[in-house]
């Protein structure tokens, strides 16, 4: 489509698309395997300018709008490892904008230009062991000591967490004061007292390396401190709603492509003397899940040119992110159901994109959840 997009920001798209074709994709079944992508990833991305897209200028970023974001989504969207999609989105829009628009200027001189070139990977960490999407039942701690926090607690399912330099943890500075308490830090990953570990057999992502972390009396300078003391929480409300729509741009399109992949197969598959797309049910199917498709890729759109005009998205990016996810999950599903057998095993990339989609109606915040914001925004 052409519409909403710029000329520079098609030429923006083929340049994402041809990187994803040529040096991407045939290397995922490689990366799949060994549960994650070589750090030298992240650099060539930084090399072509792929992740500083909406950074200030003078930090080494493009400085671009928000439309340029939904490019380079779309596009990655259409990587065969989904893992190493969602790596990538926790680099460019899921941590820097935390430095961005909270961050003082010497932690932007600092982390900025590294994690622009790709030289630095970044990972987010806010989720816990029982806290799920409940971010009020936090339980890691920051105590102030003098010039520094002293950092204790525990974290799960944190993305790029085996290949990341930095960490932008939330922590309770001030624990009697629940979600009012919350603080964000940015710790370095060879600091005394902090661990990872691995995170193994996971359903899907298997291009994402997936780790739990561990904090006991970790120090972690207080002038690393982002924005103000026991402002996290809403720090955290204002980045989700950014997580939340990078997702749904690049799980639409994953679900354009597995549905594109599925018409291809219609096409050359014989069943009963004729093509399997010759089928009327099949037909339908398939045009229905284009349609769901084409609705969700417009929600995302309306959502882009919501925050382009500098108006509340927060509710429409709610309802992208349970809509979205739920038409991404049933076309896995229906294209699996097309691929008969053969997409219950890994000769096709259903498969994959089956077990890897499904973690979007739990990531970033449940499916629930985003329905529970929305009603409240309806006055229920």
């Amino acid at each position: 489509m052409d519409w909403p997009f710029s000329e520079t920001q098609r030429i923006f798209r083929r340049s994402v698309r041809k990187f994803v074709n040529e040096e991407l994709n045939p290397q995922v079944d490689e990366w799949e395997a060994q549960g994650i992508v070589p750090q030298a990833i992240f650099r060539r991305m930084g090399e072509l300018g792929f992740l500083g897209i909406r950074a200030p200028e003078r930090y080494g970023g493009a400085e671009a709008d928000i439309w340029s974001t939904v490019v380079f989504c779309e596009e990655m969207g259409r990587c065969r490892s989904r893992g190493l999609t969602m790596g990538s989105l926790v680099q460019t829009d899921m941590t820097a904008p935390y430095l961005i628009d909270f961050g003082s200027e010497a932690l932007k001189t600092r982390y900025l230009p590294p994690m622009i070139s790709g030289e630095k990977i970044a990972s987010i960490v806010l989720t816990e062991p029982g806290g799920g999407s409940d971010l009020a039942r936090m339980r890691t701690v920051a105590k102030r000591q003098g010039d520094h926090y002293s950092l204790t607690g525990a974290k799960v399912f944190i993305t790029n967490a085996l290949n990341a330099d930095l960490f932008f943890v939330a922590a309770k500075t001030a624990p009697e004061q629940g979600h009012r308490g919350i603080s964000m830090l940015i710790v370095e990953r060879d600091t005394p007292g902090f661990t990872i570990e691995p995170m193994k057999q996971k359903l899907g992502m298997h291009g994402s390396d997936t780790g739990e972390l561990t904090f006991e009396n970790v120090p972690v300078p207080a002038e690393n401190l982002i924005g103000e003391e026991n402002r996290g929480f809403y720090y955290i409300l204002r980045s989700l709603m950014n997580e939340r729509f990078v997702a749904c741009a690049a799980m639409t399109s994953s679900a354009q492509q597995a549905l594109e992949d599925a018409i291809q197969y219609a096409q050359d598959r014989e069943l009963f003397g004729q093509k399997l797309s010759e089928f009327q049910v099949t037909r339908h199917r398939l045009a229905q899940l284009q349609t769901k498709l084409e609705a969700a890729r417009q929600l995302v759109y309306y959502a882009a040119q919501q925050q382009a005009a500098g108006e509340d998205w927060s509710t429409t990016v709610a309802m992208c992110k349970a809509f979205c996810a739920d038409v991404a999950v049933e076309t896995s599903d229906a294209c699996l159901q097309l691929h008969g057998g053969y997409g219950y095993i890994e000769e096709y990339d259903i498969a994959r994109f089956y077990r890897d989609i499904r973690l979007w109606k739990i990531g970033g915040g449940s499916t629930e959840t985003m329905y529970e914001i929305i009603a409240k925004r309806m006055g229920i």
